[in-house]
């Protein structure tokens, strides 16, 4: 098994088959173009049993080299925002719409998402978080509402069946406008709250 699949948080008993069945079946997947162009996929990383899922858009640059998800700047700074709020990534799981880099880093399009949203499905069943964090406005789109506004619905809670679903701004797009960032703090604060009250144990303070 690759070393990225294990979980940080122990074995997952019968989990564990269907886990490597899922990351087998998206390495020989070519139901886009995006395989063609990638230096690894990019599964996702943490724990397979946290209750908080964070969703992103795609790998960038680095994480296509790496094969994990933020690993960049734009990974050290949701690393930072984890930490404001008792977070790490041994205590959450972390994936992204689609599995692997859209070249030159462009947003994913359609029939990207579509063609690798089965794969994150089936994630999601696989870990059945209590709470979903769209990282950026196409994770949002996408798992939230078509029309979905990230300058005004940020921080706001909806529902992904039967899981809460808030969407925050994207590390990169604070890297880019850090105007953004005092708005962020507030919608993490929010994410700690629900979390206290769902699933505490998620937290380190």
């Amino acid at each position: 098994m690759d070393d990225r699949l294990k979980s940080q948080n122990g074995p997952d008993g019968p989990k564990d088959a269907e886990w490597e069945n899922l990351y087998n079946q998206c390495q020989e997947c070519k139901k886009c173009s995006l395989h063609l162009t990638r230096t690894n996929l990019v599964f996702g990383v943490g724990d397979r049993k946290s209750k908080v899922l964070f969703i992103g858009e795609g790998p960038g640059e680095q994480e296509d080299i790496k094969g994990e998800p933020f690993v960049g700047r734009a990974g050290k700074l949701l690393d930072d925002m984890l930490a404001m709020i008792g977070l790490d990534r041994s205590r959450i799981y972390i994936a992204n719409i689609v599995k692997c880099r859209p070249p030159n880093n462009r947003d994913p399009n359609t029939k990207e998402q579509e063609a690798c949203f089965d794969w994150l499905n089936r994630q999601i069943s696989l870990i059945d978080p209590k709470i979903i964090v769209c990282l950026g406005r196409i994770a949002a789109m996408k798992l939230i509402r078509e029309d979905f506004k990230i300058t005004r619905e940020h921080g706001k809670w909806f529902k992904y069946g039967n899981i809460d679903i808030m969407a925050i701004y994207h590390p990169s797009a604070l890297l880019r406008d850090p105007n953004r960032r005092p708005e962020t703090f507030v919608d993490l604060k929010a994410l700690q709250k629900k979390i206290s009250q769902l699933c505490p144990e998620s937290l380190s303070i």
